[in-house]
């Protein structure tokens, strides 16, 4: 054939092939994705910290184990407040000119994803201490721990971000750890990472939801754990004896506000959150029951529990009486 003993046809036949391949693969899809995909209008810009702190989250190798993107499946409820979609990745850009966009949507959660982790965990002094020692805040973490990102000094200086690592966790009692400008810069991108609302309020549906157990007393829904709730919601920052970590996060161990008899304000601060104490060098609580969707039963559940297990008041939070305040302090 002419094709094959002609090497300039030959070459340009296959060169224009690969051009046309390369025109209908990759530059079509690309301008069209860029017309279709534009980002959310409420979508902020990251600032000068969170970028740098980006490019720390990829060199250190995070999106291994975490993932940002939340599924269409029940199961991704806890992660995000909607479903994922193409507009809230149309932002990214190339690292630079050698380097495309670095891929974070991730393959594989061994640890939590990150998509909302800004609203699910807002409080700087915990993504600080976590960063140091996962293990300070939530005892079988696997995760490792990022020491070299801070300085341990003896003395602290003006300007000096401590952060309130407990004593255990040190090899003296004396030192004082400080967080360095990557540190600062790595927790200002995690804090970045907030779930943006779509603006015309029509999210996509989760899909595949589960149905809650029963157990076998008439087929009436399994009784709520609030041990285990309590595990899941709150231990991370107040600990699993209930006494937070000292200059962090407060302890609920003979609270006023656990032990009331008026559950109001506890409940008002599960669903909205609380920065009150921030002023006293304790971190921002998120409104853990609006970001994890808890009801009213399960809130009712972990108030009892925390009542029950460091205080002496024995009287059971309902969950009438839960919903009815949930229903006047919603915001």
């Amino acid at each position: 054939m002419e094709l094959f003993d002609n090497h300039k046809t030959l070459y340009s036949t296959a060169l224009g092939l690969f051009l046309i391949l390369t025109l209908g693969v990759a530059i079509l899809p690309a301008i069209s994705n860029e017309q279709n995909n534009a980002p959310l209008p409420d979508a902020p810009a990251l600032s000068e910290d969170a970028v740098k702190g980006k490019a720390l989250f990829i060199a250190n190798g995070c999106v291994a184990c975490h993932t940002q993107q939340v599924r269409n499946v029940e199961m991704d409820k806890i992660w995000g407040e909607r479903p994922g979609i193409a507009a809230d990745y149309a932002d990214d850009h190339r690292t630079d000119l050698l380097r495309n966009t670095a891929t974070l949507m991730g393959t594989e959660r061994t640890g939590p994803d990150l998509t909302n982790v800004g609203k699910r965990q807002p409080s700087r002094d915990w993504q600080l201490v976590h960063l140091f020692n996962p293990r300070t805040v939530v005892e079988q973490s696997i995760m490792p721990a990022y020491t070299w990102l801070f300085d341990i000094k003896d003395s602290v200086q003006e300007g000096d971000v401590v952060v309130n690592v407990p004593e255990a966790f040190l090899a003296s009692p004396h030192q004082k750890v400080v967080a360095s400008r990557e540190a600062l810069q790595l927790v200002a991108y995690l804090q970045s990472l907030k779930q943006v609302k779509l603006p015309d309020e029509k999210s996509p549906l989760f899909l595949y939801k589960r149905e809650k157990p029963a157990d076998n007393n008439g087929g009436a829904p399994a009784t709520l754990n609030g041990a285990e709730l309590y595990a899941n919601n709150c231990q991370s920052c107040h600990q699993p004896n209930g006494e937070g970590l000292k200059g962090a996060f407060p302890p609920l161990k003979g609270s006023k506000i656990v032990l009331n008899d008026d559950p109001e304000l506890m409940v008002d601060i599960i669903m909205n959150g609380y920065s009150g104490r921030v002023q006293e060098g304790f971190g921002e609580m998120p409104a853990v029951g609006t970001l994890n969707k808890l009801s009213a039963g399960e809130i009712a559940a972990i108030m009892n529990h925390e009542r029950s297990s460091w205080g002496n008041n024995s009287r059971k939070v309902t969950e009438e009486e839960v919903k009815t305040i949930m229903d006047k302090v919603k915001k």
